[in-house]
């Protein structure tokens, strides 16, 4: 479904731009107008053409604009891409757009512009009701822009969506909408005198001037459309124009002309493949016909129309089958990459968090518990001899003692800490606790309690499984605290395992501050 019937947003904006820096007014001032050939191109039926022109402007939004101007280039594209039926782009122009304003309060021509738009392809995809009230809310926020030209566009949008409506409505309450948007139509007439928001509200004004009955200003104002219409190569506005000489003959009984304007209207509605027309159109048109006597006629209406609603159907399908399979895989394409993500911050060979994963992790669990007024401890462990062990062992053999060495860790631990294999046979624990813990009935800080626990752990594994008879492996424990930076818990940690290693191996050493003086 591209146009909604006798024009909401038909038309577009020729140079408006809201009120922006002069750079950000010149880049989106030539944006504009690259996209306004497209809608162009677009409403001559010369989609070929159009294709090709909006492929190549796609890549070119203009940096550093404000929200709003950006916002509505995006849903101008939004628009060209649902009446080209590139249906998926479509609504994913349209959600970057919406997106990008979501949290701003509308006001100014570029955000009336912008929900106007918004509402237009609501429409389309059949939120008729958010459809119409958000047309109204452009109307109210393009009043307090400066921009005439968008204004008239947002009138043109309200007013041909309150002709859509009263097309299926009874007599009396069709009459009542068509008396509400003339007054739209002619503010908006008043705004533009020519170009192509002008031609689409002209075209629809005749329609809605039928629509009460005032059937000679009404013709007046569809043959205005129609030479205009052909100066400007716009099929469209020939389209609905048409149609309104259809109307008024079909009311003053001209059977045999109705036919001949409705057909005109049907094949240039075909022409643009806008299938919103041409179901319009043609189900009026199978009218006219039945109530000729032409049967041929009304059958080969029907069939227009039945064909058109079954493309809007398919193009619709398709469209949103292609968005929710384009969704699909960006979900697994981002599953993927934190895959892969975490796949690179995690040991392969022990499944502990390797050197990556601790630096990405610590600095969040460091501030959390400066905020929280925790102490961070960090434990270094450093597995004696182990060069030994696989000297006698083999590399398996080793490769096999440390991943009993990082279940060891994970068994003396506890949830929250966080362990990683720092590099060939180093370990870290990183980990925190409330000041002045005494918990469980510890006597000493918890950072020093868990690397006392892991030393004897190690130390009393019965390796026979996994080394033999060979070397039992001893781990040497340097632990730090102190400090909330990852590099100095680190620095200290190592020299008190450098310590640990220097005294015999086996054992654990705290770093001491230094003491301050006053």
């Amino acid at each position: 479904m591209s146009q909604a019937t006798f024009g909401p947003f038909a038309g577009d904006i020729e140079d408006g731009v809201g009120a922006v820096g002069l750079d950000d007014r010149v880049a989106a001032t030539e944006a504009l107008r690259a996209d306004r050939e497209v809608r162009l191109l677009i409403d001559a039926g010369r989609d070929e053409e159009a294709n090709s022109l909006f492929d190549q402007q796609l890549a070119k939004v203009p940096p550093g604009l404000d929200p709003w101007t950006r916002a509505a280039i995006l849903t101008r594209r939004a628009v060209a891409a649902w009446r080209l039926r590139r249906i998926p782009l479509a609504l994913e122009l349209a959600a970057e757009g919406w997106s990008d304003i979501d949290a701003e309060q509308p006001r100014g021509s570029f955000a009336a512009d912008t929900l106007g738009r918004l509402g237009y392809l609501l429409e389309g995809i059949g939120h008729r009701r958010a459809s119409l009230d958000i047309c109204r809310v452009a109307v109210e926020v393009a009043r307090t822009g400066d921009d005439r030209e968008i204004l008239a566009h947002c009138l043109q949008g309200l007013a041909g969506t309150l002709n859509f409506r009263a097309c299926e409505q009874e007599a009396e309450a069709a009459e009542a909408t068509f008396r509400e948007a003339i007054p739209l139509f002619e503010e908006g007439l008043t705004l533009v005198a020519d170009g192509r928001v002008h031609l689409a509200l002209l075209s629809a004004y005749g329609a809605a001037l039928a629509g009460i009955g005032e059937l000679d200003r009404a013709e007046r104002t569809a043959h205005d459309a129609i030479a205009l219409a052909a100066a400007q190569e716009n099929r469209w506005a020939r389209s609905v124009a048409n149609w309104v000489l259809s109307m008024i003959r079909r009311r003053q009984g001209a059977m045999g002309q109705a036919a001949d304007y409705g057909k005109i209207a049907v094949d240039e509605a075909a022409r643009i493949n806008d299938t919103s027309l041409l179901q319009r159109y043609s189900a009026d048109l199978a009218d006219i016909c039945h109530e000729s006597g032409d049967t041929a006629g009304e059958a080969a209406a029907l069939r227009l129309n039945i064909s058109a609603r079954h493309t809007a159907m398919e193009t619709l399908q398709e469209g949103l089958g292609q968005a929710l399979e384009q969704r699909r895989l960006a979900i697994r394409a981002q599953r993927l990459a934190m895959a892969a993500q975490e796949a690179a911050a995690l040991d392969p060979l022990t499944g502990l968090a390797n050197r990556l994963g601790l630096e990405r992790t610590a600095p969040q669990i460091l501030e959390r518990a400066v905020v929280g007024g925790r102490v961070p401890w960090l434990v270094l462990i450093d597995v004696d001899w182990f060069k030994s062990v696989n000297d006698a062992a083999g590399h398996a053999a080793g490769d096999a003692a440390l991943r009993e060495i990082a279940q060891l860790l994970r068994a003396e631990c506890r949830g929250g800490d966080v362990i990683a294999r720092w590099a060939g046979d180093e370990f870290v624990v990183l980990l925190t606790e409330a000041p002045m813990d005494h918990s469980e009935g510890r006597t000493s800080p918890v950072g020093v309690a868990v690397a006392e626990r892991i030393r004897v752990a190690v130390d009393m594994h019965d390796w026979t499984a996994v080394l033999g008879g060979t070397q039992r492996p001893t781990v040497s424990v340097g632990v730090a605290t102190g400090d909330n930076t990852l590099e100095r818990l680190f620095a200290n940690a190592d020299a008190a395992l450098y310590r640990a290693k220097r005294h015999g191996r086996n054992r654990v050493e705290v770093h001491a501050p230094a003491p301050t003086t006053r």
